[in-house]
């Protein structure tokens, strides 16, 4: 099926968009019927000499038929919902690879973990702006922020989620193609909110390991072995 939606290279990513055709389907069809009940009304009910004006209470069946209906339609999707929510936020599966992301005023600060496995040591290495990361490798990101609210998001992952000041939210994702993928700021954060941008390249293990031989000549850590 043709999309219109950004490339999809996430695992969980067709769950999402199953989603958000569903929805997008409901919603257009509500609005072509509301659009259409719109049109014949003003048509049927129009101005017209020698008629006057009727006052109507309403019809309580069909009121109950309105609000009945859409309540039961986003119950359902609600449970719909459920299973992926919980897999993309909640229930992130094991990883033995992860990256903590910092976001401030105007960047994004990638920090890796050295041989120790630990953040916070001298054996850290951190760039500024660009990700590297292995495909089909569950990458797991401890994303915080310096000073206001920002959001980290890569629309072909279909992962967003806000970085908020005090807090470390942790986040995943799998890329299934390498590639180059943009990482802006969704979130309005200042004046240069505009030039808050990355770059996520999804790199072969082979890529992966001449980069971070390249730039990291000391690594021997767990995400490069």
């Amino acid at each position: 099926m043709m999309s219109w939606l950004p490339e999809n290279v996430s695992t969980f990513g067709g769950e999402i968009d199953r989603i958000f055709y569903i929805i997008y389907y409901i919603t257009g069809a509500v609005f072509l019927l509301v659009t259409a009940l719109m049109i014949l009304f003003l048509i049927q009910y129009r101005a017209r000499a020698g008629r006057r004006a009727v006052y109507s209470h309403g019809n309580t069946a069909l009121e109950i038929t309105w609000t009945v209906i859409p309540a039961v339609i986003l119950i359902v999707l609600s449970f719909m919902s459920v299973k992926t929510w919980g897999k993309v936020k909640t229930h992130a599966p094991p990883s033995d690879f992860q990256l903590q992301v910092t976001a401030k005023q105007f960047n994004w600060e990638i920090l890796y973990p050295g041989p120790d496995g630990k953040f916070g040591t001298e054996d850290d290495f951190q760039a500024d702006n660009d990700m590297h990361v292995p495909v089909n490798k569950v990458v797991r990101v401890i994303l915080k922020s310096k000073d206001v609210i920002h959001s980290f998001y890569v629309p072909q992952f279909r992962l967003k989620q806000d970085a908020v000041p005090g807090r470390e939210i942790v986040v995943w994702f799998e890329a299934t193609k390498p590639g180059k993928y943009e990482l802006p700021c969704a979130e309005l954060c200042g004046f240069g909110h505009s030039g808050m941008r990355g770059w996520v390249y999804v790199d072969t293990p082979e890529d992966y390991q001449k980069w971070a031989s390249a730039t990291w000549p000391s690594t021997q850590s767990a995400q490069t072995r």
